[in-house]
């Protein structure tokens, strides 16, 4: 047995299972948790300018993010490749996924999110009349379309600071992740109050100034790890400089399991975005700003859950590669407590601190008394609706992240989609059509039925056990996997590339060292860790 086997059946490599996942999982927390609050202070800034401004930044945010989704989500499997390598002492095999993830982002921000930009006026006016949406306030309109468009036009950053992000989360090495999210924010928060009020040398820009800052934030987040990964030593460990080149294997291994996840977070973000830009808005700016400042307190909510789910994709991930689907099972049990437990202390939150936490964002000269009262009204029961899908919410997040580890992406991504689509957008539009007396908080109570009934059939997805047989990994270059999409857009291409040898095979001939010595079950060599101890 390795010398870095333990002795305990229910450990890997020597490590007990709650400090295994707190190492991945508390630096991923702090991650998730610096983009809610960086999201919370630029809408704090912003909501000094009024319920137009809050509006308009909300509803052209969620549309930046709502295109760059498929993206987001495909690039989150370079956790499940990493990890998956990690656990079968292949970690250099990782690498290539990175490079590939960042083309991928590239060449989708090229050609996907410039043109969008281009007909966001046209996109946001043809949802509202298709879901019948009456008129929205002009400044909302000329905010929500301004940000949006900056957004876009420097989202190639975000997509890539993420992609990179998964792969440093799949080595089991999140704190990378955590020191360039912080950085970014701490460049971020400072930047968009200068911007939006003119402050020092920088001109007055209002809301746009918030969207400038968030992409010079994102360019930072992507510089760091960029840095650390293209380092001499993790060059050294990693063969990261030496598989630069773009290669349709790998990204028609990422776009095979990534596809679905995509494609279901875009869905899922598309109702959303529906919901929350479309039906609340059409009672107004002053309850659709009201349903977006309880969406802030959201963030602060699920996103850490968030960050315990990427935890759950590399622990997962490790263990299936390994062999040890017995130990992915416990792993995950093990991150649901901790998302569950701290979501339900957030649940308790909003329905004690209601008031107090929607009067930060209407305090500013730009309400009256009268919008200031109705901000909260509305924004107090939205809360409320909130705390009652808290620990429902914490159950899909955490699972989703489990599944996808395991490389099991394609029925959750299609059942989010079929049950997004008739919750979210169907019951919805039920709600403002047939009971309007429930004005915004209506479609409100439609996204917590989505999010309820998602929660239980995940779980008794994740019970039936069927993802512990699935493969992600290659034997070989060009073998065959189970649930690929066979003749996809990449298919051809990907069987002419597996007759050629590898690319690190042609700069190194001979494999990889293996200080950890041997393959046993339960041990994982790995390389000289450049990084030190992990934090």
């Amino acid at each position: 047995m390795s010398q870095h086997a333990s002795t305990n059946p229910n450990s890997l490599g020597g490590v007990s299972p709650v400090r295994e996942m707190m190492q991945i999982a508390l630096p991923a927390i702090v991650t998730m948790t610096s983009y809610a609050v960086m999201t919370f202070v630029d809408r704090w800034i912003v909501s000094e300018l009024g319920a137009d401004a809050i509006a308009g930044v909300g509803n052209g945010g969620i549309f930046a993010f709502l295109a760059a989704a498929f993206g987001l989500g495909s690039l989150t499997v370079i956790n499940t490749y990493a990890s998956q390598n990690l656990g079968a002492g292949k970690p250099r095999e990782g690498s290539a996924y990175a490079w590939n993830g960042l083309w991928i982002s590239v060449v989708y921000w090229a050609i996907v999110l410039l043109p969008i930009a281009l007909f966001l006026p046209q996109i946001f006016a043809g949802m509202r009349g298709i879901f019948g949406v009456g008129e929205i306030a002009e400044a909302t309109v000329r905010i929500e379309t301004d940000y949006g468009r900056i957004l876009l036009s420097g989202m190639v950053f975000m997509i890539a600071a993420r992609g990179i992000a998964h792969y440093f989360y799949g080595l089991h090495k999140s704190w990378v992740v955590m020191v360039s999210s912080i950085a970014g924010n701490l460049v971020n928060l400072p930047l968009t109050y200068m911007l939006v009020h003119g402050l020092w040398i920088m001109p007055e820009l209002g809301t746009n100034g918030a969207a400038v800052a968030t992409v010079v934030g994102s360019f930072v987040e992507l510089a760091i790890p960029m840095a650390i990964f293209l380092s001499a030593k993790y060059d050294l460990a990693y063969h990261t400089r030496r598989v630069w080149r773009p290669s349709f294997r790998h990204m028609h291994d990422l776009l095979r399991i990534g596809w679905p996840a995509g494609f279901m977070f875009s869905s899922e973000i598309v109702c959303w975005w529906v919901l929350t830009a479309g039906y609340t808005a059409r009672f107004g700016s002053v309850q659709n700003a009201a349903g977006w400042a309880a969406m802030n307190y959201m963030h602060l909510s699920f996103m850490p859950a968030v960050g315990i789910s990427i935890a759950a994709t590399a622990l997962v991930g490790k263990c299936m590669g390994a062999g040890r689907p017995d130990l992915a099972v416990q792993r995950t049990w093990l991150c649901l407590k901790f998302a569950v437990g701290y979501m339900a202390v957030c649940a308790l939150c909003f329905v004690l601190f209601r008031h107090p936490m929607l009067a930060l964002f209407s305090g500013g000269d730009h309400f009256t008394p009268e919008e200031a009262a109705e901000f909260i009204r509305i924004g107090s029961w939205v809360l409320i609706v909130a705390a009652a899908f808290q620990i429902f919410d914490a159950v899909a997040i955490t699972l989703t992240g489990a599944l996808r580890g395991a490389g099991d992406t394609v029925w959750p991504g299609l059942i989010t989609l079929v049950l997004s689509w008739s919750f979210i957008m169907g019951g919805g539009w039920l709600m403002v059509t047939y009971a309007p007396g429930l004005e915004s908080i209506g479609p409100w109570m439609a996204g917590a039925a989505f999010i309820i009934v998602l929660a239980i059939v995940l779980l008794l997805r994740f019970k039936a056990g069927s993802w512990k047989t699935m493969k992600v990994l290659r034997d070989r270059p060009g073998a065959e996997l189970k649930d690929s999409f066979g003749a996809g857009i990449l298919a051809a291409a990907d069987e002419a590339y597996a007759e050629a040898p590898p690319v690190h095979a042609l700069i190194e001939e001979a494999p990889p060292t293996n200080p950890g010595g041997g393959t046993e079950r339960g041990a994982f060599p790995t390389p000289a860790d450049p990084g030190g101890p992990e934090r």
